[in-house]
Formats: structure tokens, C-alpha cells, sequence
């Protein structure tokens, strides 16, 4: 199973997140579970980087990525990446509803 942890503050600003695991839906190359999540959450990362200019502190592996926000950006730039980050969370709810046995997202509070 694919657990997507969705990192907020209090605020419920989104300052990263953390996917791990591999959806054994298919076999390597065939899992369509596994491709959505990747292609989701590693676009998001480049969409950040390529729109804002914003760096993400990523580290990516077979089955793991982990990605957070400096601290340090403006308002303006913020908005701009929670609205990615949130689009983010959208799509992969779509495919948690279709594909709920394979994949779980769960917000924590940092």
C-alpha cells in the first residue's frame, strides 16, 4: 500500500509531504496505482520548482519520496505553492477514492 502523509501546520498551510510504500496493484510497469501517485507528486515538485522558483528539500528513492517548503518564502510566492500543493491533494484523493485498498492519504500535524 502507498501511504501519502500530507504534512500541515496548524494554519493548515501544507509545508511538505512524504509518500512511501508501493501499491502492488500490477505488476512493475503495469501498476497504474503506482504511476498516478508518482506522476501526481513528482510533477508537483517540478511544477513548484518551474512556476515559483521554489526549491523543494527532496529525496527521492524505489517507493519513497519526501519533499518539504523552505521556511523562508513570501506571501505571495506561498499562496502561489499552497494552491499547487493543495491541487496535489486533489488528484490523489481522486485516485484514493478509486483505488482505496491501494493507497491511503492521511494529513499530520507538524
Amino acid at each position: 500500500m502507498i501511504i501519502v502523509s500530507i504534512l500541515r501546520q496548524k494554519d493548515d498551510n501544507i509545508v511538505g509531504f512524504k509518500v512511501s510504500g508501493h501499491a502492488n496493484y500490477a505488476d512493475s510497469g503495469k501498476d497504474i496505482v503506482c504511476a498516478g501517485v508518482s506522476a501526481i507528486t513528482v510533477g508537483t515538485v517540478n511544477s513548484i520548482e518551474e512556476l515559483t522558483g521554489t526549491v523543494m528539500k527532496s529525496k527521492v528513492k524505489s517507493g519513497f519520496l519526501n519533499a518539504k517548503l523552505p521556511t523562508d518564502l513570501k506571501t505571495e510566492v506561498l499562496e502561489q505553492v499552497q494552491l499547487l500543493l493543495s491541487s496535489m491533494v486533489v488528484m490523489l484523493k481522486s485516485i484514493e477514492d478509486s483505488y482505496g485498498t491501494y493507497i491511503q492519504i492521511q494529513n499530520v500535524i507538524i
